[in-house]
């Protein structure tokens, strides 16, 4: 499926394109769309230098704590359920383990340490199957936990509405627990009904209700701290995290009488394969991306979307932020531009300026972590990956929207 969607990003803007110059008659429209080719060519080959020294580093502390023991007792706590919803992952294999570092990196907001954790673990899961070219259901269902994963600490987001000036710039915090919650609940959801897997078992229901009864908590401690000490403090405890987690694996790994230097370079040594595997996938999509933002489509759709919602008399504020909507599953850095344009544009503190934070922090970038993670292990054929992850972020989009609505007015 991922291959048809590619290609109708191109064929639309290529229709586009075609449009500006023999209707409107807009000559540069061609070489506008073919400049923003070759600089996201660029920028593909610089994303995927950039991840070297991250994938390297990470990859190398993930090899100490796997022959540490770490990994192990770790996984044991959430392997019961991740069992039950992945139940073509043996007891005791390595996947649970990497699979559950990653989940941790991503509900801390440490996408650097989270990207490294989930390229192993769809390594992990890729040894399970002969069919090397296609997704395994265990695969999809973590790919959808991934592009709408619970996010706790969206500090990004709140560093770039001080800097447009936003009287609170974390006052967008529970709106984005809440959006980001609804949409890995969704995702959970739709992949265990197409996969037929029983949330209804007494295992899978006590780790929801604990894990969304310890979100309640944390939510209801940071509604109770100062606006202006939130985002300072959800970055001490996220960094914090991430300095202690590393000591821990080096202290484990020493205890344990490995080597561990000897480890850490034998993991690192799988960074740089890695990141250079991914760059034709990455290359690939976000080419596709840029003519498609380019060639006016993206402007197209909402425009229609705003006539649409107006007509039927709805409110049709929060076409103002679509854009960043619409943005967010293709593109992480083209989603955050459009957001700071849209507070540049409204003013931080309008609806439409917190509308964008809402939506920038309640999904991620899902043709972007398909395209690394499928990248990574080779994998052709993704299944119905693209739709459940496309449903869970509609349903992270709605739910940002009504809340929007309902604490913004």
């Amino acid at each position: 499926m991922l291959h048809k969607i590619w290609l109708s990003f191109i064929l639309s803007a290529f229709v586009a394109t075609c449009w500006s110059v023999l209707v409107n008659g807009d000559l540069g429209s061609v070489e506008e769309v073919m400049t923003a080719v070759t600089d996201m060519a660029r920028t593909s080959v610089n994303i995927a230098i950039g991840l070297i020294g991250l994938l390297a580093f990470w990859l190398g502390i993930f090899k100490v704590a796997e022959h540490a023991g770490l990994v192990a007792k770790f996984s044991r706590v959430l392997e019961p359920f991740l069992r039950r919803i992945m139940p073509d992952i043996p007891k005791g294999h390595p996947a649970i383990g990497s699979i559950t570092m990653n989940m941790s990196a991503n509900v801390l907001g440490l996408d650097n340490a989270a990207t490294p954790f989930g390229i192993k673990a769809m390594q992990d899961m890729q040894s399970l199957t002969t069919t090397k070219d296609t997704l395994t259901n265990s695969q999809i269902l973590f790919l959808v936990l991934n592009t709408s994963s619970v996010t706790l600490f969206p500090i990004a987001v709140f560093l770039y509405r001080a800097e447009q000036g936003a009287a609170s710039p974390t006052d967008v915090f529970i709106p984005i627990i809440l959006a980001t919650s609804a949409s890995t609940l969704a995702g959970l959801l739709v992949t265990c009904a197409v996969q037929r897997v029983n949330l209804f078992n007494k295992v899978v229901l006590t780790y929801l209700v604990a894990i969304f009864s310890f979100l309640a908590a944390i939510i209801l401690y940071f509604s109770n701290v100062a606006a202006e000490k939130l985002a300072a403090q959800s970055s001490l405890i996220a960094n914090s995290a991430l300095f202690l987690f590393i000591v821990i694996v080096l202290v484990a790994g020493y205890r344990k009488q490995k080597n561990t230097y000897e480890l850490f370079v034998e993991g690192a040594k799988q960074g740089f394969e890695v990141a250079i595997s991914i760059i034709p996938y990455l290359l690939a999509m976000l080419v596709a991306i840029a003519m498609l933002r380019a060639s006016g489509v993206m402007d197209f759709v909402t425009d229609a979307v705003a006539y649409l919602v107006t007509a039927i008399g709805f409110d049709s504020r929060f076409v103002d932020a679509l854009p960043n909507a619409l943005m967010k599953p293709l593109s992480g850095s083209g989603a955050r531009a459009l957001m700071i344009e849209t507070m540049q544009y409204h003013g931080a503190d309008s609806f439409a300026g917190r509308l964008a934070s809402v939506l920038q922090g309640s999904t991620e970038t899902t043709f972007y972590v398909l395209a690394v993670y499928l990248g990574a292990v080779g994998i052709k054929h993704s299944r119905y990956a693209v739709g459940c992850c496309l449903a869970a972020d509609a349903a992270g989009i709605f739910t940002a929207i009504a809340v929007s609505y309902w604490f913004f007015g």
